[in-house]
């Protein structure tokens, strides 16, 4: 039956009509909070008899629908469909916001709260918000002191098997996600999946201010506090403070002295691993940085920057006490002096 007059059975609430009054019974369930079918195993109850029988395979294991292509079991045929995906590479839910797309409309509702900022899951313990269920999950496990998974080898312990033997990779340097393109493996499908993009190009996480796209969340993140100005990390033996943790605990180094960074060829240490990248190249007598105008070439990105501006009129370094400006900064100081009445030859 095809013609809607063939459809006698109307809900009252809504277009919807049947065939059936069975049917329109069911249906009916969805206006009201009523949620007939029970579990005689927990609390669980639903409106539709099809979701308890699902529902009770969770108590007895049962596992019916087999993949053709491994040894996944579903206990739904919807879960075994969302499965087979990861064989097909299928992801039909696409974010209109970015380049993002997943095999799960859930998953695609989940991300496109990270674009709104809407955090529809609370905590019950304190004020805490998060945009998807996974987010307040690993949330609950800071008001829980319970850590059962011990590691024989040191004293973590995990709140979980998973935490554990990602853990336990530490010990035996195991890194089974391999790169199909290089020599990269890592210990987990999610750093492989992020090391990927390094190949394929893809910058899947686009700032809503400007034209930045990134490889990572991480990095987009630190973007986006160049728009907000906001500087989470604070020294605690001064005023400074910055956007990216790396950079603070670089910042440390000015008070404590440390200088991790040292030179296998000569004495000299540094508190930045880039610093030390410089430095080598004195040994090396490698110059990476090339002038696009002429054949000059330096070891320092800060030199070409320098260099480039014999091609151009920019002359940034500016006279706080005349008209005078420069292209280099050393020719600033000696300018200075002519204002201080110090003798610069001295």
């Amino acid at each position: 039956r095809t013609n809607l007059d063939d459809k006698p059975y109307k809900c009252s609430d809504c277009d919807y009509s049947c065939t059936q009054p069975g049917r329109l019974k069911a249906h009916m369930q969805i206006h009201s909070d009523e949620k007939p079918h029970k579990c005689t195993e927990c609390d669980y109850s639903c409106r539709k008899l099809g979701n308890l029988k699902a529902h009770i395979r969770t108590h007895t294991g049962e596992k019916p629908y087999k993949c053709s292509e491994c040894d996944y079991r579903g206990t739904t045929s919807k879960s075994l469909k969302v499965h087979m995906r990861t064989h097909t590479g299928e992801k039909p839910y696409k974010c209109t916001e970015c380049d993002f797309s997943f095999r799960q409309l859930g998953t695609l509702k989940g991300h496109l709260r990270t674009h709104s900022g809407e955090k529809i899951y609370k905590c019950g313990e304190c004020d805490y918000r998060g945009a998807t269920f996974k987010c307040l999950k690993l949330h609950w496990q800071t008001h829980s002191e319970e850590k059962p998974y011990k590691c024989s080898e040191c004293d973590y312990r995990g709140k979980t098997s998973k935490c554990l033997k990602l853990h336990w990779r530490t010990h035996s340097g195991e890194k089974p996600y391999k790169c199909s393109e290089c020599d990269y493996s890592g210990t987990t499908s999610k750093s492989l999946k992020v090391h990927w993009r390094t190949h394929s190009g893809e910058k899947p996480y686009k700032c809503g201010e400007c034209d930045y796209r990134s490889a990572t969340s991480k990095s987009l993140r630190v973007h986006v506090r160049t728009h907000s100005g906001e500087r989470p990390y604070k020294c605690s033996e001064c005023s400074y403070s910055c956007s990216q943790l790396g950079n603070l605990k670089t910042h440390m180094r000015t008070h404590s002295g440390e200088k991790p960074y040292k030179c296998i060829e000569c004495d000299y240490s540094c508190t930045q691993l880039g610093k030390l990248k410089e430095h080598m190249r004195t040994h090396s007598g490698e110059k990476p940085y090339k002038c696009s105008e002429c054949g000059y070439c330096c070891a320092q990105s800060g030199n070409l920057a320098a260099h480039m501006r014999t091609h151009s009129s920019e002359r940034p370094f500016k006279c706080n006490e005349c008209d005078y400006s420069c292209k280099a900064f050393a020719k600033l100081k000696r300018h200075i002096l002519t204002h201080s009445g110090e003798n610069s030859c001295k």
